[in-house]
C-alpha cells in the first residue's frame, strides 16, 4: 500500500492510495486519537456545499458521513430538536462510522423550547430510549439541552429536572446545558450543575459568551460559533487548552455549522493539532 497527502484535509494526515472501500480523498484519522479523549466535529454533516473543500467532488450524499468520520471524531446531531432518528437511521449512522466515534444529540425543542423543562419525564424517557442503539454501540456521547435565549434562570426548575430518574440512572449519558440568557451565569447554577455532574456548555458565539466553568467532574463541552471562523493560531491555543484538560476527562468540540465549510475545516485543522501535540 503506498500512502499519499490529501491536498484537501488538515496537515499530517496521510491516505492511502488502495483502501478497500476507503472514499477517494478520505484521511484516516490519526491512530492517536483513540487515546486523546478528544471528540471534534461539527453541528451536523449533510452538506453538499463543503465540496470540493471538505468533501471531495464525487462523493454523494449517501457517503457523507463515511467521510466525515475519516476526518473527525464527532458530530453533534440537531436533527433530534426536531424529530427523533429512526432504528434504520441510526443503523445507518453507526454503520458508516469507526467505534471511536461520538454522536451528540440536541433536545427536542418539546423539552427545551415549549415546555421549557416542566413536566417533560415522559418526553426525556422517550429522547433517551430512541438512542439507546447508539448507546449500545458504546457511540453516544453528550445529550445537550439548549435553551431558548429568552429563558431566563431559574434554580429551582432546573434542579427538579436534573432530579428525575432517567438522568440519575448508571446508564444516563453525559448532560450538557447551554444556556443562552446570562442570568444562567451563577455560582447557584454551578453548583446544581455540579450535584447532578452536568456539564456547562462553553459556548462561543458574536452576541455571547459562556464563562469557563466546568462544572462536571469527568467530561466538558465547547459549542465554538463564531462567525467567520477562526485562525490557525486561535485553533493551536484552543488544542494546547484542551488536549490539557483531556488529560483528566473527555472533552467534546464542535464548530458552527453552516453552507461554507469553514466549520468543518476548522474542526479538521483543530484535531490535527491536537493530535500532533498529543505524539
Amino acid at each position: 500500500m503506498s500512502w499519499v497527502r490529501n491536498p484537501l484535509a488538515a496537515p499530517n494526515f496521510p491516505i492511502p492510495t488502495h483502501c478497500g472501500s476507503t472514499l477517494p480523498g478520505a484521511s484516516q484519522v490519526s491512530p492517536h486519537a483513540s487515546s486523546l479523549r478528544i471528540y471534534a466535529g461539527t453541528s451536523g454533516w449533510a452538506y453538499p456545499t463543503w465540496k470540493p473543500e471538505f468533501y471531495p467532488a464525487g462523493t454523494p450524499a449517501k457517503r457523507f458521513l463515511e467521510f466525515y468520520a475519516t476526518q473527525l471524531t464527532s458530530v453533534e446531531v440537531n436533527y433530534t430538536f426536531r424529530t427523533l432518528p429512526t432504528a434504520k437511521m441510526l443503523d445507518s449512522w453507526l454503520s458508516a462510522t469507526p467505534a471511536n466515534f461520538r454522536f451528540s444529540f440536541k433536545a427536542p425543542q418539546r423539552i427545551t423550547h415549549f415546555k421549557r423543562l416542566r413536566e417533560s419525564e415522559d418526553d426525556v424517557a422517550q429522547f433517551i430510549a430512541a438512542l439507546e442503539p447508539v448507546r449500545q454501540a458504546g457511540k453516544l456521547g453528550l445529550l445537550l439541552f439548549q435553551l431558548p435565549p429568552n429563558f431566563k434562570a431559574d434554580a429551582e426548575r432546573l434542579s427538579g429536572f436534573l432530579a428525575m430518574p432517567d438522568l440519575r440512572t448508571k446508564d444516563t449519558p453525559p448532560i450538557a446545558f447551554e444556556f443562552r440568557h446570562e442570568s444562567w451565569f451563577t455560582d447557584e447554577i454551578y453548583a446544581i450543575l455540579r450535584e447532578h455532574n452536568a456539564v456547562l456548555c462553553i459556548a462561543e458565539s458574536d452576541d455571547l459568551l459562556t464563562p469557563e466553568v466546568h462544572t462536571a467532574a469527568n467530561y466538558t463541552c465547547y459549542r465554538l460559533r463564531r462567525d467567520g471562523g477562526y485562525s490557525t493560531l486561535e485553533l493551536d491555543a484552543f488544542a494546547k487548552r484542551f488536549a490539557a484538560l483531556a488529560e483528566e476527562r473527555d472533552v467534546y468540540v464542535y464548530f458552527k455549522h453552516e453552507d461554507e465549510p469553514t466549520g468543518a475545516l476548522n474542526a479538521t485543522a483543530f484535531l490535527a493539532l491536537a493530535q500532533a501535540g498529543h505524539r
